[in-house]
């Protein structure tokens, strides 16, 4: 069983786990991601990061979403172990859609062809490139609009 919890992301668990995302991106891209993430980025109102847990409480993913303009939010340091990325994207898209948003966004890198798979595998689609992804050849940017839970 996993449990997808709200969390400080300057809690132990929660960096240890960023560290692990942070080492897997470096082995894919070359580029561990950090430069674009920010703890303080999803301590603001209408943002949340989330660790997910299995059933003995070890920390086995995380998940973050920001403001990024308007009705959008962005989705920031997925990370998944042991198949719980459909239970973080699923908590992240209804708390997004929650706090307001109706679309969320991302950018992964090309090279990292099993992220770009899981989020069309979720029904994101290609978009503009936006904000620091504009003219980087080696991104793409997804989105997904967010239907209102009734």
């Amino acid at each position: 069983m996993v449990r997808v919890e709200p969390c400080d992301p300057r809690e132990p668990d929660a960096v240890a786990v960023m560290a692990r995302l942070s080492g897997a991106l470096a082995a894919i891209t070359g580029d561990g991601g950090t430069s674009s993430f920010d703890p303080s980025d999803v301590l603001v109102p209408r943002s949340l990061f989330v660790l997910a847990r299995d059933g003995a409480g070890a920390a086995i993913g995380c998940g973050a979403y920001r403001p990024l303009e308007g009705d959008a939010a962005e989705i920031k340091r997925m990370y998944a172990e042991r198949g719980c990325g459909a239970a973080l994207l699923a908590k992240l898209e209804r708390a997004a859609s929650a706090d307001g948003y109706r679309q969320v966004c991302l950018s992964t890198r090309k090279i990292n062809e099993r992220a770009t798979a899981f989020y069309r595998r979720h029904g994101y689609l290609p978009i503009a490139p936006y904000g620091r992804y504009a003219g980087r050849k080696e991104s793409i940017c997804l989105g997904k609009a967010l239907i209102e839970a009734i």
